[in-house]
């Protein structure tokens, strides 16, 4: 009874010491390095099966295009066949909850998305957290919007809409795919950022939205650039800015709102990968070093632009800060600007 303690605080000091000395040495304390070795040894062999994409949409969407070209690029790097999951249903959130609560061994991942980050934003109660579920794995890749207005409307830059919306408040309308949805945020963020009030009017999808505005019963949007380029290169609608910080390969004669008149104004959409945030470091960086290499390839950069989509790549801590700083950007906006939780 009376040896234990000290012969415990003697086995803690020498711990110590060895922790200390191999600090001292440049290296890792023994159980880290063997934790660091069992780590890597699990990425070496990683993937040794399948490895399931959910996308939580239906097929036959965007995020399904976005997903399906990046999946097949990737499985053959990988030497896995990496299966495209559709799990549709709840905005995204029945795929995404399916995520989070998979095996976080690599072999269930997610195809995050602009919108994964506004849900915290517009839902009293979600059964997953973006932050807190998930590590980011990459930011894969982004597609622009487009601020467009009916030809008829006598509005041919971003600055004469914000000259035209201060002189007649709430009497410039614009319409969206529905409350919460990016291109309402977008919208939202724009009155913000230009002091202007304009009005709201929400659809059920895009494409009624962009229909009823080329039919001039709404008078302006933003619209993905697969939407909206080949309307304006038809005369249907008017194009006055992009979304982007930089101007954008796809539209290269159009502005940034930025430079228009609203600096600092940047909205895009974006495709990614996540996976359930105990996953193993090593694995992720193994996909995501394989997944930049894929973004490489010429014939999957030419099938993403024909959707209107722009290869991004980067880092795993990159990937995380997107999804971290997106979910705390929408909540200052959704919560500025009134929008109601769901």
């Amino acid at each position: 009874m009376y040896y234990r303690a000290p012969l415990r605080l003697i086995l803690c000091v020498v711990s110590g010491l060895v922790a200390c000395a191999a600090a001292t040495a440049g290296k890792n304390p023994p159980h880290l390095e063997a934790a660091a070795s069992a780590e890597s040894a699990v990425a070496d062999v990683f993937p040794s099966k399948p490895v399931r994409l959910i996308v939580p949409f239906a097929a036959g969407g965007g995020g399904d295009g976005a997903a399906r070209p990046l999946a097949h690029a990737l499985s053959a790097r990988l030497g896995q066949q990496v299966i495209i999951d559709n799990r549709g249903g709840a905005g995204g959130i029945i795929g995404m909850e399916t995520a989070a609560a998979a095996a976080p061994d690599g072999y269930t991942l997610l195809l995050s998305t602009a919108g994964f980050t506004a849900l915290p934003a517009l839902h009293k109660k979600l059964p997953f957290d973006p932050v807190r579920d998930f590590a980011g794995v990459i930011v894969a890749e982004s597609g622009i919007y487009i601020l467009v207005v009916n030809p008829a409307a006598p509005l041919k830059s971003v600055k004469e809409l914000i000259a035209y919306a201060k002189a007649n408040p709430d009497k410039l309308d614009f319409a969206t795919a529905g409350n919460g949805s990016t291109i309402h945020l977008a919208g939202e963020l724009f009155k913000s950022m230009a002091q202007i009030k304009m009005l709201h009017v929400p659809y059920k999808g895009a494409g009624p939205a962009l229909t009823d505005v080329i039919g001039g019963q709404v008078q302006t949007m933003f619209a993905s650039t697969l939407n909206a380029l080949p309307m304006v290169k038809s005369g249907k609608l008017r194009a006055l800015a992009v979304t982007s910080a930089n101007r954008s390969t796809l539209a290269p004669e159009l502005p940034t709102i930025a430079e228009s008149g609203v600096p600092g104004f940047e909205i895009v959409g974006w495709y990614g990968i996540a996976a359930p945030i105990r996953t193993p470091k090593a694995i992720i960086r193994k996909l995501n070093t394989h997944t930049n290499r894929a973004l490489k390839s010429p014939d999957l950069i030419e099938l993403l632009r024909i959707q209107g989509l722009e290869t991004v790549g980067g880092t795993p801590e990159e990937a995380t800060a997107r999804i971290k700083n997106d979910v705390a950007r929408w909540t200052r906006l959704t919560r500025d600007a009134g929008i109601p939780h769901q």
